[in-house]
């Protein structure tokens, strides 16, 4: 099983983004309500129905995910769930504690954006005859440290790697040039800063506790 849930898609119309707009005022929203952004790491064996099950716990406490991304882990077998959402401290350490509670979930945990290393992936596809017109297009794709992949007469793409705010500034850079024809963002993906994977060393402390149980 192997999953990755893309979210904030749009295909805007010139110099307008529903999708994008939305973020800015989701983030300012939940700082007003007293809210976090908090990045939780769940760790679940490769088995068919799990991603339902912890989506379940979201679901019913009414508590809506921001990002969600999937993937295999560091460790054999084993796949992380890589999921964003703005709540109170209480509110994550319940979901924390409901998703731990499912039979094939190994553990989870939670963090805020400065207990983690952060990256995020973005494409755009761009009017190939407007960006040749405009020489400000590739100016404004080197000025935020992007990248063309790939060009044909009819649209150009362009990649950007980074942070939310560098990814969201080229989007609103290029697109009030006009030029902008589809805008994607992945999930978030992250690292923590402790020096190795927390959970290989869960996982050694629980065998070690059956060993001597």
């Amino acid at each position: 099983m192997e999953e990755n849930t893309t979210q904030n898609i749009c295909q805007p119309s010139q110099n307008d983004c529903s999708v994008c707009g939305k973020c800015t005022t989701r983030e300012e929203e939940a700082r007003r309500q007293g809210l976090t952004l908090y990045t939780i790491l769940v760790y679940s064996e490769n088995i068919a129905g799990v991603l339902n099950q912890i989506t379940a716990v979201f679901t019913r406490r009414q508590v809506n995910i921001e990002s969600l991304n999937v993937c295999a882990s560091s460790t054999p077998g084993v796949h992380k769930y890589t999921i964003t959402c703005y709540c109170t401290l209480e509110m994550v350490k319940m979901l924390k504690k409901q998703i731990e509670k499912r039979i094939d979930v190994i553990q989870a945990r939670y963090f805020t954006d400065e207990e983690i290393f952060i990256l995020e992936t973005s494409l755009l596809k761009i009017s190939t005859p407007m960006m040749l017109d405009n020489a400000d297009v590739c100016r404004m794709v080197r000025l935020h440290g992007a990248r063309i992949v790939e060009v044909n007469p009819t649209y150009s793409t362009v990649e950007k790697t980074g942070m939310t705010e560098d990814i969201l500034k080229l989007y609103e850079s290029l697109n009030s040039l006009g030029v902008v024809l589809q805008f994607v963002r992945s999930g978030r993906i992250c690292i923590t800063k402790s020096y190795t994977e927390q959970l290989d060393a869960y996982l050694a402390e629980r065998e070690a506790e059956r060993a001597n149980g």
